[in-house]
């Protein structure tokens, strides 16, 4: 059962779909330290937990996520040292994993993306397997701006999407892309306007939590292969993906159902 979460981060479970919303409107959902930590464990949950079959991350207000909050500052104490270079890039990876487990968990996971998303705000949305953004979503990298190369997975998310020539203008020139353009360069899956945005997304997230949860985690896994196996090797995991998905009760389901004609109900027991 997932736990509840905290002031900055809402999670809740609706119709198998567990939903984690990002809660500084205030703030345009600036990443705060005390956020990374819930996100994290409200996808590790989600991914384990047989009631939810879709993960959807979004934010509170017009805004996704501004990327880190640099008005925060470094947060150290009063008298505290100042932590070394090894130190600041290690907590950056620590927080990184927020990129890391949306990518890699055995379940869907979807960026519904309500307004901007900047810096550490864009690399969340594209490490998502997918992503449906409001008319009024913008995507903008953000970091050469201030003077920062990049970090969160951004960098490497947004060359494996783009190339790695787009992606280097979009980093160096501070690149902003609306929801139109990043439907037009494969940013996104979908655009809807405004007042159906909500909808859109719960009902798109609906059709994924509703199917067969096993072979999905096991489709996205062969997915995430293709990118970096061989053919040779892909087939061979491919296979044994076959064989563990052909065992499950959900596969017995979408048999019968066929030869029954009519569809098949995922996710119920067979015994």
């Amino acid at each position: 059962m997932v736990e509840t979460g905290t002031d900055f981060v809402q999670i809740e479970v609706v119709d198998r779909v567990g939903v984690i919303t990002l809660n500084r409107p205030d703030r345009r959902n600036a990443l705060h330290d005390d956020m990374y930590a819930p996100i994290v464990a409200a996808v590790e949950q989600f991914a384990v937990d047989p009631d939810v079959g879709c993960v959807v991350i979004t934010g509170a207000g017009s805004a996704f996520c501004a990327g880190g909050d640099v008005r925060d500052g470094s947060g150290r104490k009063p008298g505290e040292p100042k932590p070394t270079l090894a130190e600041r890039a290690a907590n950056l990876t620590a927080n990184s994993r927020i990129t890391v487990v949306l990518h890699e968990a055995p379940i869907v996971t979807i960026a519904a993306v309500n307004g901007p998303a900047v810096g550490a705000g864009l690399a969340i949305a594209l490490a998502c397997d997918l992503r449906i953004a409001a008319e009024s979503a913008k995507f903008v990298t953000g970091w050469a701006r201030l003077g920062f190369s990049g970090d969160m997975g951004g960098p490497w998310l947004l060359t494996h999407r783009l190339g790695p020539a787009k992606a280097l203008e979009l980093l160096a020139l501070n690149g902003s892309v609306s929801a139109a353009e990043a439907l037009e360069l494969g940013l996104v899956e979908r655009v809807v306007e405004g007042d159906q945005f909500e909808a859109s997304w719960r009902e798109w997230a609906s059709r994924f939590a509703a199917g067969p949860q096993t072979a999905i985690g096991l489709i996205k896994a062969n997915v995430l292969n293709a990118c970096r196996l061989t053919l040779a090797e892909a087939v061979a995991v491919e296979a044994r993906n076959q064989v563990v998905s052909s065992q499950t009760d959900d596969h017995r389901e979408g048999v019968q159902a066929w030869i029954e004609k009519r569809q098949p109900q995922f996710g119920v027991s067979s015994e």
